[in-house]
């Protein structure tokens, strides 16, 4: 069914999307950059590809400045791409002040991967985003999707406490912590706790690894309820079991002796807490296999389609606070275009002018957005 309010593509957007169908690989960055600047006609590519979106997994990967991150996910991307799969990746990097764009370039750091076919990687600029998100970021990740890549692997910028919005555009969560920076202890209070579905201590290899490992575990184990039987004590217990059985009590029936009859529940996900050292590769394959042990949850336990609802709502509501921002911003041009010479203006309040610009907006208002 054809949507009356819908804009039509342009000839040069309608070849552009036909080249994106093909798999042209230009194609891609020039909706990706599209999309990014919010060039007129942006909404409408999104729109028109809209319909291959929703078969990749997206795994958000966030933590502190420092953590490994970028190393972690190119090592990540080259785990998957073992198996067979296609990686696309966005790793968004602070803005500089000056022109809006990426200022560290993880695409620079991750630039052994860019000679294979099967990765594509694009660096974002943040602009101002406090959540370590561009707000391009998870229409750009959807291009990946309708591209077809098997897996869309978001890094974040690293800003540490904001960065929880990473949750509301993946699949899956994973955290990644080192040592010697006490962020176990941070990421209690900033919530980044709440948001994981998977922990990674990476540079395991320095002290401190398995203090941080097991100050987790207790931490997780506290928050679930889990009886004290289960939860050793915090000073030099050792938590290793736990963590190693994680990802398949995950996936465990938690109601054994149930009758043929009744329905299987399905157990609540156990976030595991894996250690690695990304720049030799040692537990990458685990955190990559407990990974694809969450997405198996998240559809057994039909939190998946869930999930992608509950997105789909925040998305269309950004989409549309943009929109009237948008509005709000070229009503404001055009009056303010035409009121710098008013000899009565600085005699004027904040929200008589805010009432004027409104009306021209909704003219049948006649209210400001706060009702006044």
């Amino acid at each position: 069914m054809n949507d009356p309010a819908r804009d039509s593509l342009t000839p040069s957007q309608q070849s552009l999307v036909e080249k994106f169908r093909a798999r042209h690989v230009l194609a891609l960055s020039r909706c990706i950059s599209l999309v990014e600047n919010h060039r007129p006609g942006f909404e409408s590519v999104l729109e028109e590809l809209h319909d291959g979106v929703g078969s990749a997994r997206r795994v958000g990967i966030t933590g502190p400045p420092g953590a490994g991150k970028s190393t972690l996910t190119a090592v990540l991307a080259r785990t998957y791409r073992s198996s067979g799969l296609s990686v696309g990746i966005i790793a968004v990097d602070p803005s500089s002040p000056f022109t809006g764009g990426a200022l560290l370039g993880d695409r620079v750091r991750m630039d052994d991967l860019a000679t294979d076919d099967g990765i594509f990687i694009r660096s974002m600029a943040s602009r101002g985003s406090h959540g370590g998100l561009a707000a391009a970021t998870r229409e750009a990740a959807d291009l990946l999707d309708a591209f077809g890549f098997d897996r869309i692997l978001l890094e974040t910028v690293g800003v540490g406490q904001s960065e929880l919005e990473v949750a509301s555009s993946a699949d899956s969560t994973l955290v990644v912590l080192v040592p010697e920076s006490g962020d176990g202890i941070q990421a209690m209070k900033a919530g980044l706790m709440e948001v994981a579905d998977l922990f990674a201590v990476n540079k395991a290899d320095r002290p401190g690894a398995d203090r941080l490992k097991k100050e987790i575990e207790v931490v997780l184990a506290l928050r679930t309820g889990s009886s004290s039987s289960h939860v050793p004590g915090h000073h030099g217990v050792d938590l290793s079991a736990i963590a190693g059985a994680r990802v398949a009590d995950a996936m465990a029936d938690p109601t054994p002796g149930a009758g043929d009859d009744e329905p299987e529940a399905v157990a609540d996900w156990k976030v595991p807490v894996l250690k690695c050292v990304a720049s030799t590769g040692d537990g990458v394959p685990e955190i990559a296999a407990g990974l694809d042990s969450h997405f198996e949850w998240l559809e057994s336990s039909g939190r998946l389609e869930a999930n992608r609802r509950e997105q789909a709502m925040e998305h269309a509501r950004l989409v549309l606070e943009r929109s009237v921002s948008r509005r709000a911003m070229d009503a404001w041009s055009a009056w303010s275009a035409g009121a710098g010479h008013d000899p009565e203006l600085g005699r004027r309040t904040p929200y008589a002018i805010s009432r004027e610009v409104y009306g021209r907006l909704w003219p049948d208002a006649g209210r400001t957005s706060d009702g006044s």
